[in-house]
């Protein structure tokens, strides 16, 4: 046996081991449905560096771990997209098509290359009607998840997974479903980020060709003041006076006894 042998299972585990402990340093990022289309949500300080971006008309990407290989993973989605749209039909191009060629390259780099990528990535397609929405989540390894409603990547994803589902449902307005988003990724006792440090972005069925739309500045502060000031409830009506009793001789009964 040679010197500084390695099963190939051994192997593999390592490289697993490896992408995993760089993925759990990346904050998570939120993707969910909501009424109009489909909400993207993520801790993000940075003003330059985007965890969230525009694919194509109606695809979104969203990606947590290293900066620099997600950005390469990215970027060959677009160029993917314009020379099939470009080439056949801008309908060709589907968040369906995009997650398979990234899973062909993660897979590719995750068994040839000495180091895999530490990177997790979510593809979603927003569609006429909410049944047409599509949400896949692609890990390091190439393995693709056809996620329903709702996906979560990140280090802290099966925890950020958890508080989402109590807060999450089918048809949620904006507002709600940002304040769901928000709730999944504070941990308990802690304090929502600003919205300056907040990256939010939406595919929204109801915008004219490109449906991707950032939300920042004004746009973001008036979602969140929905949210900090729900809608008051309505004054309860006075209730109707009523007279007083009447004696048996027609005079009014105080009730004093005399």
């Amino acid at each position: 046996m040679p010197f500084g042998y390695a099963s190939p299972e051994q192997i593999m585990r390592d490289r697993a081991e490896y992408a995993r402990k760089g993925i759990a340093r990346g904050r998570s990022v939120v993707v969910m449905q909501y009424a109009d289309g489909i909400l993207f949500v993520a801790p993000n300080p940075s003003k330059a560096l985007h965890k969230i971006s525009e694919i194509y008309d109606r695809i979104g990407f969203a990606a947590v771990g290293r900066y620099n290989e997600f950005e390469s993973l990215r970027l060959a989605g677009i160029r993917y997209a314009d020379i099939n749209g470009y080439t056949y039909n801008r309908s060709d191009v589907t968040g369906r098509g995009l997650a398979n060629l990234y899973a062909q390259q993660l897979g590719m780099i995750f068994t040839e290359s000495i180091k895999s990528l530490e990177v997790e990535i979510v593809v979603a397609e927003v569609g006429e009607e909410p049944e047409r929405d599509q949400i896949y989540r692609l890990t390091f390894d190439g393995s693709v998840f056809d996620e329903q409603g709702m996906a979560v990547i990140g280090g802290q994803a099966e925890a950020v997974s958890g508080r989402l589902k109590e807060r999450y449902s089918e048809g949620l307005p904006l507002a709600q479903a940002l304040d769901a988003a928000l709730f999944a990724l504070t941990e308990p006792g802690g304090e929502r980020p600003a919205p300056g440090q907040l990256e939010v972005a939406v595919l929204d069925r109801n915008r004219e060709h490109r449906k991707f739309l950032r939300l920042a500045g004004p746009r973001l502060q008036r979602l969140l003041d929905e949210i900090v000031a729900p809608p008051a409830e309505p004054a309860p009506a006075p209730a109707p006076e009523t007279a007083p009793p009447i004696g048996p001789e027609g005079e009014i009964d105080t009730g004093s006894g005399e």
